[in-house]
């Protein structure tokens, strides 16, 4: 069974088609462990291409939830997010990611030289270098320190739990933090794939600007694709050298947890897979 996370506030959420668990470690030091079922896309979305469009979705939704409930349990009562806030900060938040990740590097690019195919591989250099740059400097955020940490749990659990190991502090320390079904990794494909792809929109610069804003839903369905595959078969050699970028930027979004981390890493497993 094929088993997802993600690090969340001061935890670790899992999730498999049938059901999601988030465990956070309470600022009482007790560990709270809520359980959920998986928002799921109905059957006939999944087929090869397709499914990796809508599943991101589901898999985003669900997500935005297990954020918020483990946000909300280190919150007073006063400071907990109104249903209202949270689709407003969704919204702003992807509206900024639009214009960092996509306009920045396009007006960047344009800046320099204004419409032939360098245009496009200078668009996807200055993704690339934006990527990694964002990423270095959050990564020096003490807060996000913690989350990056809480990565790490996630990754050296489910490692231990495919590799059938038992799900012991022990166990989990010595399996690898760097794992090829990484959104990290996800991400930094998509970035490779956009930058083949986005070579192929004709047109004035409007038409390139606004085919990367609407070919995203396409080119995520071909980078889940490749994850699964890379997952599947993460022993060969050409699926190992597509997704070396990837791990090598876990790098950065991961770190070696604490044993309590792991405890929690652990519990949020256990509960998905009960």
């Amino acid at each position: 069974m094929d088993i997802g996370g993600q690090a969340v506030i001061q935890g670790i959420m899992m999730r498999n088609k049938e059901k999601f668990s988030v465990a956070v470690r309470l600022p009482n030091g007790k560990i709270k462990i809520k359980t959920e079922r998986s928002t799921y896309f109905p059957k006939f979305f999944n087929v090869f291409f397709v499914r990796g469009m809508v599943g991101l979705m589901y898999t985003l939704y669900d997500g935005i939830r297990a954020l918020i409930w483990s946000s909300n349990q280190h919150a007073d009562k006063h400071e907990k997010l109104s249903k209202k806030e949270i689709i407003g900060t969704i919204f702003v938040s992807f509206l900024a990611s639009i214009i960092f990740f996509i306009g920045l590097p396009f007006l960047a690019a344009h800046l320099i030289n204004s419409g032939d195919f360098w245009f496009d591989i200078l668009d996807g250099i200055f993704r690339v270098l934006l990527f990694i740059g964002y990423l270095l400097a959050i990564s020096r955020i003490e807060d996000v320190k913690t989350l990056f940490q809480y990565h790490g749990a996630e990754h050296k659990s489910i490692f231990c739990y495919e590799q059938g190991k038992e799900l012991t502090v022990k166990n989990v320390k010595d399996c690898s933090r760097f794992h090829p079904r990484c959104g990290t990794t996800f991400l930094f494909v998509l970035i490779l794939l956009s930058i083949f792809i986005f070579t192929l929109i004709p047109g004035a610069w409007w038409m390139k600007l606004l085919g990367r804003i609407v070919l995203l839903p396409i080119i995520s369905g071909i980078g889940y694709e490749i994850i699964k595959f890379a997952g599947k078969y993460s022993n060969n050699v050409i699926m190992k050298t597509l997704i070396a970028p990837g791990l090598w930027l876990q790098r950065i979004t991961t770190k070696e947890p604490t044993d309590e981390q792991l405890e929690v890493g652990i519990a949020s497993l256990k509960a998905v897979l009960n």
